[in-house]
């Protein structure tokens, strides 16, 4: 029997270029763009439907194509009757997560061009699932909570209309501005686990609910989009100041895990995380201050000051802070990964366009490096 040399091992992936994009780009010295445009501009000046155009189009809107592009939105949002039957059937503790990425499933057979593959289809499904991404969250949550699911309000925004469908109330301009911003943030961020997964089926020429699907089911893990909740349970864990050096200890001797800190790929502090801290000093001088911020806030300091932590190079991540804010604004915990699923599709969904139209593109399939017996002689059952 032959054998081949082993490959290279790199666990998760680390330092493997996988593919090219022109949507994202993100620099390990703390650095994020979205096709050429920084984020700490966008974030503080523009809306959800403006990045949302330039990631599926490749460009900003003008005025006329951000209104036609919002009218379209707005348009698309009501789910059909039989998903929203689905998610009346859903048992009452299922986790929001849980049910998006159902709904997200059953909501394929209902486009009308499902099976449509021209990239005006493309685009319309595109438009079509972001708009109901939204929906399935602020349905769902209402149902879960034992309410009816309200109509949309078509005049809103994007992030108004959520705000108003899963609360009953009209959104104030600064709730918009910070929901527009949180948006913009987790609009999308590179190869990270999701969207890789999002990848990986679109790279069978499987269509965007199959690859969206992938996407929240990756999503969900608290290492991943459940961070900023997982974060959330660590402040409370915590719960006062005087607590945090103690807490530290723990963590160093092993016990427990760091959450809202360290990135995969900035090697500084996380760009979007500054601007979530700006963001939180804007919602609490509405709200009054969250006392939370103060544990994170002294939490960061000892952490940044610890050798033990800078050794690591562990700073700060957008999902440190945004739970604090979610909070603030009067969203459950449970609710936290959805929050970063909206924003997010837009992302899946540009990266899955662009990789159905690249024609270099091949189906996903490294290799995993065989650790287990060596060739073993097979016994027969009356033998064994």
């Amino acid at each position: 029997m032959t054998t081949e040399t082993k490959p290279s091992y790199s666990p998760g992936l680390a330092g493997i270029v996988a593919g090219e994009t022109e949507i994202c780009w993100v620099d390990p010295n703390a650095g994020l763009m979205y096709r050429g445009y920084d984020i700490h501009e966008m974030a503080q000046k523009a809306n959800f439907e403006e990045v949302a155009y330039l990631l599926l189009k490749g460009e900003l809107p003008s005025a006329d194509e951000l209104a036609a592009f919002s009218k379209a939105l707005a348009a698309e949002r009501t789910l059909p009757e039989p998903v929203l039957k689905m998610l009346r059937l859903m048992p009452k503790n299922t986790h929001p997560m849980d049910m998006l990425r159902t709904g997200v499933s059953m909501l394929a057979p209902f486009d009308p061009d499902l099976n449509d593959h021209s990239h005006d289809a493309n685009v319309r499904k595109a438009i079509r699932l972001l708009a109901r991404v939204s929906t399935l969250v602020s349905d769902g949550w209402r149902i879960s909570q034992g309410q009816q699911p309200l109509e949309d309000k078509p005049d809103l925004t994007h992030a108004g209309n959520f705000f108003y469908k899963l609360t009953g109330g009209v959104p104030q301009d600064w709730q918009i501005r910070m929901l527009d911003t949180i948006y913009i943030l987790y609009a999308d961020h590179e190869y990270n686990a999701s969207t890789f997964a999002a990848r990986v089926t679109a790279s069978t020429l499987a269509d965007m609910y199959a690859a969206v699907t992938s996407a929240c089911g990756t999503l969900k893990g608290p290492l991943h989009g459940g961070a900023n909740e997982e974060s959330m349970k660590m402040l409370d864990e915590i719960g006062s100041k005087d607590r945090i050096p103690a807490y530290i200890e723990q963590i160093k001797a092993g016990h427990g895990k760091l959450m809202g800190f360290g990135h995969r790929i900035y090697k500084n502090y996380d760009p979007r995380a500054r601007i979530i801290k700006w963001a939180a000093d804007q919602v609490f001088q509405v709200t009054g201050r969250n006392p939370k911020l103060d544990i994170a806030l002294e939490l960061e300091r000892i952490v940044l000051e610890d050798e033990y932590f800078i050794k690591r190079k562990l700073y700060p991540n957008v999902d440190f802070y945004s739970g604090i804010i979610y909070q603030a604004m009067g969203f459950d915990p449970a609710m936290f990964t959805v929050l970063f699923a909206i924003p997010r599709t837009v992302g899946w969904l540009a990266q899955w366009q662009e990789m159905i139209m690249d024609p270099e593109q091949k189906i996903a399939r490294p290799r995993q490096i065989y650790i287990g017996h060596n060739v073993r002689d097979f016994v027969s059952i009356e033998k064994r």
